[in-house]
């Protein structure tokens, strides 16, 4: 049976975020999604430590604590390193993928040109998160 997931969705392109809440619709899924636009707003609903997220959706390319460096802040703290992360970007250099996995990723997804291949790509990662037995606490 597939888990109905809390997902935080760290976005600062508004279209971006649109574009999620529209494949979430499309797939008509029970996951709830949050979003944040930057990583302060992240870090805020982090600290309440209530309803932690399922997974997290990061997109790398955000302003003020970038991703990379919000992703080093996750995983170095003892209550939050467990959320599983998957990155979202358009970049497919692979020195830059292998890093972000040394630091703690669980997924990197290129954001590819159409519309059907991203719904497919997000319908994947949700869909494999969803039966994963590893839960936030």
């Amino acid at each position: 049976m597939k888990n109905a997931l809390n997902v935080l969705l760290i976005e600062d392109n508004m279209m971006e975020i649109m574009k999620m809440n529209r494949v979430f619709s499309l797939l008509d899924v029970k996951h709830k999604i949050a979003a944040a636009k930057n990583t302060e707003e992240a870090l805020a609903i982090l600290e309440t430590k209530e309803n932690l997220p399922d997974i997290i959706l990061l997109d790398l390319n955000i302003p003020n604590v970038n991703g990379i460096e919000f992703l080093s802040i996750l995983k170095k703290d003892a209550n939050l390193h467990h959320i599983p992360t998957i990155i979202l970007a358009t970049s497919d250099n692979r020195k830059d993928i292998l890093d972000y996995y040394d630091i703690g990723i669980s997924g990197y997804i290129l954001k590819p040109l159409t519309y059907e291949e991203y719904v497919s790509k997000i319908e994947i990662a949700l869909s494999y998160w969803s039966i994963n037995e590893l839960k936030s606490a």
